[in-house]
């Protein structure tokens, strides 16, 4: 049947009111470390209070442990002064992340001597240690109110994934001592007399190190984020520069890549899950070629395979499966169901990236993974993102620009409309060939606000939710279950990920970019 995407439902898409009015929109420069400083856009002002502030900025970039909040005093030299009321700060200020540190709790258990001398197998002092800040992982789901918004997991399993998205300033990392001393009397000379450092001898060192630490965010990584590096590190030390190369950084970075590429084969002979899944001996018949299907991030994920915790095997996980499967069945411990869903992460990718099962197969062994609350989780595993949050908040700041494009009559914002038409359609649609499909029930009164229900592989795994947030949760499940982006919507996905939820600051595809561009955006590399 014909279909027309009329202005209710972009309005319900790309509108969410509100009964509270909005101050001026503000932006303040936050650093989080030494060399990791970001934009914090707030669209309603400055809050009112600093407990708001700070769990704004807590959730923004996903902080975990306590912290305050430090803000550069004009009254004293530009010094840095805790933040005691936002309103010594406005728009474009600098305020900087201070994380409290606090010495782990030691917890001596005693049991009877005598005990432990008929059962030999239990010792007469168990000691535990709990870090109370460093091994917390903020993973309960927003359903259970009244919890605390934080895990207590062990700092194994904490260390086996990625904490951190690609950093805006790369962090040349500290070289060897002799290293370093050679790169100081180069630095001098080079201040001096302009002379080049002859490098030889330390290359190695250098680029097992700049590899490491590159390790540390991605294990593909791109063009453009070699570039980055390589400029932080003439940056820092400019004596490494190259002479005859237009910008001294080329063969640095020609040498980075192959590196990589060395460093890469070497964690792979060593069991390395997300480097192993891409090895010729994993591979069907048919695809035994290194270059032939490589399974790797392609949506800025930062824990894409990540390994097991420490002590940890599949035939372990799997009763934590289990076990996971039977609290559901209880359905009233939300905090044990969370900790036994990141303690299986690692598992659950195993089984969605190597061996691709469908939706169905997952729906049936994780189904918790299908929780609201539970993808925004997954989520926030796989890419260190708050899901709903940082989509709904950039959907509300970029609403004009969206409405604009139902009254466009420019070729490219019809396109937009068209692709976003696609990925929508009405309740008397059959859907079980759908790929994937938001399901939109119109409500029998004009004043009644669209439903939407999500469909992926034919089967419904979301519904009764408002179309925005559907979206979201959609975005949350392609990244959860390690889907590609729909041919016919692929474009549209795109704009999702780069705009709304900021995953990916590369240059897009070229026709992701036409479409960057119909919603009012010019992509530039930084």
């Amino acid at each position: 049947m014909g279909y027309t995407l009329s202005f209710s439902m972009f309005y319900a898409l790309f509108y969410r009111p509100t009964d509270v009015p909005k101050s001026c929109p503000a932006k303040l420069r936050v650093i989080l470390q030494e060399h990791d400083i970001r934009k914090l856009d707030l669209p309603n002002g400055i809050p009112g209070t600093v407990g708001e502030l700070e769990s704004i900025v807590r959730r923004a970039f996903g902080l975990i442990g306590n912290f305050i909040l430090h803000y550069k005093d004009a009254d004293f030299g530009e010094e840095y002064f805790s933040l005691t009321s936002t309103s010594d700060i406005k728009d474009k200020d600098t305020i900087k992340v201070i994380h409290i540190v606090e010495p782990p709790t030691l917890t001596l258990t005693f049991t009877d001597v005598e005990s432990s001398i008929r059962s030999p197998s239990k010792s007469c002092i168990q000691t535990s240690v709990h870090s109370s800040l460093t091994d917390v992982y903020p993973s309960v789901s927003s359903s259970c109110s009244g919890l605390q918004d934080t895990l207590i997991c062990s700092s194994s399993e904490h260390k086996t994934q990625r904490s951190q998205r690609w950093p805006t300033e790369f962090p040349v990392p500290r070289f060897a001592y002799d290293t370093e001393l050679v790169l100081a009397a180069g630095s001098e000379a080079f201040k001096k007399d302009g002379i080049q450092l002859n490098f030889t001898s330390i290359l190695p060192d250098i680029l097992e190190k700049l590899a490491e630490t590159i390790f540390n965010y991605v294990a593909y990584p791109t063009s453009a984020q070699l570039s980055d590096v390589v400029e932080a590190l003439i940056q820092k030390h400019p004596c490494l520069k190259e002479p005859g190369s237009y910008n001294g950084c080329y063969g640095w970075r020609q040498r980075l890549k192959y590196k990589m590429g060395n460093y890469r084969a070497k964690l792979r002979g060593l069991g390395c899950p997300e480097l192993d899944v891409n090895s010729v001996k994993k591979k069907r018949a048919h695809e035994k070629a290194p270059a032939k299907n490589i399974k790797k991030p392609r949506k800025a994920e930062v824990n894409f395979l990540p390994p097991h915790p420490q002590g940890e095997t599949e035939e372990s996980l799997e009763q934590e499966r289990l076990e996971l499967l039977e609290e559901l069945k209880k359905g009233t411990n939300c905090l044990v169901i969370n900790e036994k869903m990141a303690k299986t992460f690692s598992f659950r990718r195993q089984e969605i990236v190597s061996q691709a099962i469908p939706v169905n197969d997952v729906k049936y062994r994780w189904p918790a993974l299908f929780d609201t609350a539970q993808i925004n989780e997954e989520f926030r595993r796989i890419t260190t993102v708050n899901l709903e949050e940082t989509f709904m908040t950039k959907l509300d700041l970029y609403s004009p620009k969206m409405m604009s494009l139902v009254f466009s009559k420019g070729r490219s914002s019809k396109t937009s409309i068209q692709r976003i038409k696609n990925m929508l359609l009405e309740d008397d649609e059959d859907i079980s060939n759908e790929v994937m499909k938001i399901i939109i029930t119109r409500g029998s009164l004009v004043s009644e606000p669209a439903r939407a229900r999500i469909v992926i592989e034919g089967t419904e795994v979301q519904q009764d939710l408002e179309v925005s947030r559907a979206c979201a949760l959609l975005m949350g499940l392609i990244y959860a279950l390690n889907l590609s982006y729909p041919k016919e919507l692929k474009n549209t996905f795109e704009a999702f990920q780069k705009i709304f939820l900021e995953l990916d600051d590369m240059k897009p595809s070229p026709k992701g970019n036409v479409m960057l561009k119909a919603y009012g955006f010019v992509f530039v590399h930084r």
